[in-house]
């Protein structure tokens, strides 16, 4: 692949969508697993504090950044064939199955967690939101986690495409 301004897209948008994929993918094999061994109060403070403390610039740059940077790859290469389809397929499963889920599904819930004055709920109310937070973030997060490695997978296929179509 010779260097130009759709080869830098691509590569920024592979980068960018990787990291968007490994930071789901190692939360899935090592916080939730985690979490799921503690008291409800730890497990809800711990979200909460996690949660507050994610939205970032850099967290703000990969999440964001991937589907802006698949969509301009997409434009650019428009009429490249195979790598064209490749990363239009990583750019619909970014943003259709992580950026929407997380926006429609896990921000959300993080917000209903947000709110919380934990200190003013008994346990058994502790134990009822947890239940019901934890299982259908969990759920949602491996929908977003699955389609970011997805995501990612597509747009390395478009590059190896790129090249072989050199």
């Amino acid at each position: 692949m010779e260097f130009s301004i759709k080869s830098l897209t691509l590569f920024i948008a592979i980068l960018l969508t990787g990291l968007s994929a490994g930071l789901f993918y190692a939360w899935m094999v090592s916080v939730i697993p985690g979490t799921q061994k503690v008291a409800h109060s730890t497990y809800l403070e711990s979200m909460q504090s996690i949660n507050r403390a994610i939205l970032n610039p850099a967290f703000f740059l990969i999440f964001a950044g991937s589907p802006l940077a698949l969509a301009l790859s997409t434009l650019l290469l428009r009429n490249a064939g195979p790598p064209f389809r490749m990363v239009l397929a990583a750019s619909i499963f970014y943003l259709l199955g992580t950026f929407c889920v997380t926006i429609w599904g896990n921000v959300p819930l993080n917000d209903a967690l947000d709110v919380l004055n934990l200190a003013e709920l008994s346990d058994v109310e502790k134990a009822e939101f947890r239940k019901f937070y934890e299982k259908k973030w969990n759920r949602l997060h491996a929908v977003r986690t699955v389609f970011a490695v997805l995501a990612f997978l597509c747009a390395l296929a478009g590059a190896f495409a790129s090249i072989k179509s050199v």
